[in-house]
């Protein structure tokens, strides 16, 4: 990738809140294209965050070279679970400690 060679790491957000299902498909077209390293659901301060749907729906029209970051409104363990088994390969969110504190818990329940 370009950006690669520069050592420079890129993302576009789409702010999917603002943005229509077509809207969104024909980003993931010209993401697949230009090839930023990933493509991103949303700033977190939109009228709406990340949802599963989006992460499913941008990572079913973007190409595999690009990843996809949900972020937004992924404030619980749960939450950061779906947007990964969506498709998400990387997570955004302002309430880190607690997604991890969550994590770790499930895991010690394991």
């Amino acid at each position: 990738m370009y950006v690669e060679k520069n050592n420079v790491l890129s993302k576009v957000i789409f702010e999917n809140c603002y943005l229509t299902d077509e809207e969104k498909i024909k980003l993931c077209e010209i993401a697949s294209i230009v090839k930023p390293n990933y493509i991103k659901t949303s700033t977190g301060f939109g009228s709406g965050g990340a949802t599963v749907e989006d992460v499913k729906l941008m990572r079913q029209h973007v190409c595999a070279d690009v990843q996809v970051k949900a972020a937004g409104s992924i404030r619980s363990w749960l939450t950061c679970k779906e947007m990964i088994e969506a498709g998400a390969t990387r997570i955004g969110c302002s309430a880190s400690v607690k997604v991890l504190e969550e994590m770790m818990q499930e895991q010690a329940g394991n």
